[in-house]
């Protein structure tokens, strides 16, 4: 590792890379305070463990204790860590395809369009994990083309997407009502819980093929990153640069939406997440535009503080993390359109 001004080279092998001094700092930071998080969400349950009684059951030496943290807590961990991690790219990916700190999943209507597909999945068809998974999916595509089509009249613009986002959002979300209300009365009851957004109860089969799925997007999206980041200098730069805007910004909207739908079909519309982890990280590190690693980082954080806060809060009883990260979203949401009006 050697130092060029205020970006640090990083080498290994034949591998180097050139890292801003302060976003390596930020990165590091982060990762401690998710490890320290990680570590005390471990050791929380009906009774607190020691962080060495946790080491110990990671390294399977500690009997009953090891199946506690292990088979049921450390999927909850790292749930938190992943979708947090899924959530504050795909609010960075559509933050910079419209140019706006308002474009988020859950803004623009992609959160309720996978709940609608979901809806349909549990109250037509078995409700079998796959069915749920293909269902959120195809949901949220299809609010996302509804957008894209209605946002196309006049041109496509940031603002426009944003506007239209809202209403289909809006539009969805009483469909998602009228399901619910028309459903019977279990399904309407599993339904309502799950929409509040939940890391309760998960264990390994429920986040293995989504971990997988999130890992091979975020892989792909590794790849269309230096073309994206050329994007948000403008049309003609990127244009002149060789990158094909129309197909990036369809490949970046699919890998986008992927992370959001996965998300969902687990856990349930988690808000405000994907809204907020893009612009805290971006002023955080103090990047010049709304960078994917300090997204990803500053998501995983929110979501893991989330869950904490909603197992203690009302102890032994654990929230659904979407309880939280609403209540701490809608603040976040007053402050950014006060921002936003006044610098306008």
């Amino acid at each position: 590792m050697s130092a060029i001004g205020t970006a640090v080279v990083l080498r290994r092998g034949r591998f180097s890379a050139l890292v801003e001094r302060r976003t390596l700092v930020f990165t590091c930071v982060l990762l401690t305070l998710m490890l320290a998080l990680g570590l005390t969400a471990l050791s929380y349950g009906a009774g607190w463990s020691s962080p060495a009684q946790v080491l110990d059951a990671l390294r399977g030496e500690r009997g009953g204790l090891n199946v506690m943290i292990r088979e049921w807590r450390l999927p909850r961990v790292l749930a938190a860590v992943v979708f947090g991690a899924a959530l504050g790219v795909a609010g960075a990916i559509f933050q910079n395809v419209t140019r706006n700190a308002l474009g988020s999943p859950d803004v623009i209507g992609l959160d309720a369009g996978a709940y609608t597909g979901t809806l349909v999945a549990l109250t037509l068809l078995s409700a079998a994990p796959a069915q749920q998974t293909a269902g959120s999916v195809v949901g949220a595509l299809a609010a996302a083309a509804l957008v894209y089509v209605l946002a196309m009249r006049g041109g496509v613009s940031g603002l426009r997407l944003i506007v239209v986002g809202i209403a289909v959002n809006a539009m969805i979300t009483a469909v998602n009502s009228w399901i619910v209300l028309r459903a019977e009365l279990e399904v309407a009851i599993a339904a309502v819980g799950w929409s509040a957004g939940s890391l309760n109860g998960l264990d390994w089969d429920h986040v293995r093929v989504p971990f997988w799925v999130i890992g091979v997007l975020l892989a792909v999206l590794v790849t269309r990153a230096p073309a994206m980041h050329q994007a948000a200098l403008g049309t003609e730069v990127a244009v002149g640069t060789g990158v094909r805007t129309g197909s990036l910004q369809l490949q970046l909207v699919l890998i986008g939406v992927g992370c959001t739908a996965t998300v969902t079909a687990v856990t349930g519309p988690i808000a405000f997440v994907a809204l907020a982890a893009p612009q805290i990280g971006r002023r955080i590190a103090r990047t010049p535009g709304v960078g994917l690693l300090p997204a990803a980082l500053t998501g995983a954080l929110l979501l893991q503080s989330a869950d904490l806060i909603a197992q203690l809060l009302l102890s032994p009883v654990s929230l659904p993390v979407g309880v939280v990260t609403t209540a701490i979203g809608g603040c976040y949401l007053i402050w950014l359109l006060t921002k936003e009006v006044r610098s306008g």
